[in-house]
């Protein structure tokens, strides 16, 4: 049997009370326990008890009238599915009761055991599934705060965590380089060949440590910082960068092709640091050809523009390329390159925040294409596709 639903009826006129007292006895197929109040405060008071599933309501009463009555009643009926009776069939009321939360309007000319019977029913379960709505979407209020009360304790860890990484550790390390210069300043003459050879390994393992700082802070703040998005020249950043490169890049034999470059909407922070990283990279791993060739440029895949840093270096396998952008990872030994592992790590933290992304393609010994996009669709994009590497 079908669990009877008790219905309460706000109504004080004895003969429709009846009328829907015989309609709800006449249904066959869901039983009812019917209780009357022929007021409002006596139709809230029995709510407050509990108990109630549906409340069948007049608006025209006693103590209340019109929406003030349905107002009222909402506002004590937590829970309860209200079905608006009315001696008018009007829709413009019909709608403002149903925008403010009734579940139903039936007028009492159209009030048979079967409407009404129906009407009871259906209201029940939408108030029913509302219910679980509001109780899901608190659930999921909750989880918010509670997710982002552990992302502010993670944030508040991670500055304690750079500023220790910035001062405990950068501390003693300035102190054992000073000491190695002292040493080779004042002792340098007592050094055997082995000393000598030592001590350099120190200032090289110090220096090495206090860059691999210095990439840990940039990579930590990339992740905390917002981004100040305004339109920028490509091609400038790219002429800064170059001109920090400096002597580095003065020493060399480089083949520079450099295709007009457009203003996009980005952090030129950032997007100067994404530049730096890709660049100087293309100038390290081509330094060991005779001539370098360096291309920076833009194409159209898929209707989308693509950024790409060309280099003919020594290239990487392919097969390792999942590793290239994570942190700390190399795909060279520090005596071939020099570098931390987390310059990439921090390019592609860059491109995400800035709603793109950034892949490579390359083969050992013939060179690397590093691609990146800003504010790009979500679909991948593919040139020619050879092996799962993207070609240009």
């Amino acid at each position: 049997m079908k669990q009877r639903l008790k219905v309460l009826l706000v109504e004080d006129n004895a003969g429709d009370a009846r009328l829907i007292q015989e309609s709800l006895a006449e249904a066959s197929d869901q039983s009812f326990d019917l209780e009357i109040a022929d007021t409002l405060r006596t139709g809230l008071q029995r709510l407050h008890l509990g108990g109630i599933d549906a409340m069948l309501l007049d608006l025209a009463l006693p103590d209340s009238f019109g929406m003030e009555t349905f107002v009222r009643a909402k506002a004590q009926a937590l829970g309860v599915a209200i079905i608006v009776l009315t001696g008018l069939a009007d829709d413009s009321l019909a709608l403002k009761l149903v925008q403010g939360g009734a579940q139903d309007f039936v007028a009492k000319v159209d009030v048979s055991g079967n409407n009404l019977t129906r009407a009871i029913l259906y209201a029940v379960e939408r108030e029913r599934l509302e219910h679980e709505f509001r109780k899901l979407n608190l659930e999921l209020e909750q989880r918010v705060k509670d997710r982002t009360a552990e992302l502010e304790v993670t944030n508040r860890d991670l500055e304690a965590f750079s500023f220790s990484v910035s001062h405990d550790l950068r501390a003693p390390l300035i102190k054992l380089i000073g000491f190695a210069d002292l040493l080779e300043a004042k002792c340098s003459a007592q050094l055997d060949p082995n000393g000598a050879k030592y001590l350099a390994k120190i200032h090289e393992a110090a220096f090495k440590m206090s860059h691999l700082i210095d990439d840990m802070l940039r990579l930590a703040k990339v992740g905390r910082q917002g981004l100040h998005k305004k339109e920028v020249s490509l091609r400038s950043l790219v002429d800064e960068v170059l001109a920090e490169l400096g002597t580095e890049i003065e020493k060399r034999k480089i083949d520079w092709r450099i295709t007009a470059l457009p203003a996009i909407d980005c952090d030129r922070g950032l997007m100067k640091q994404v530049l730096a990283n890709l660049i100087s990279n293309a100038v390290k791993y081509t330094g060991t050809r005779e001539k370098g060739l360096i291309e920076i440029g833009q194409m159209t895949i898929e209707g989308q523009t693509v950024f790409f840093v060309r280099d003919n270096g020594v290239g990487f396998d392919m097969k390792l390329a999942s590793r290239l952008f994570a942190p700390f990872q190399r795909l060279h030994q520090d005596h071939e390159f020099e570098g931390t592992g987390i310059g990439l790590a921090t390019v592609q933290r860059i491109i995400e925040k800035h709603r793109g992304r950034i892949w490579a393609e390359s083969e050992s010994g013939r060179g690397s294409t590093f691609f990146f996009t800003i504010n790009a669709e979500s679909a991948p994009l593919v040139a020619n596709k050879e092996d799962g590497a993207v070609l240009v």
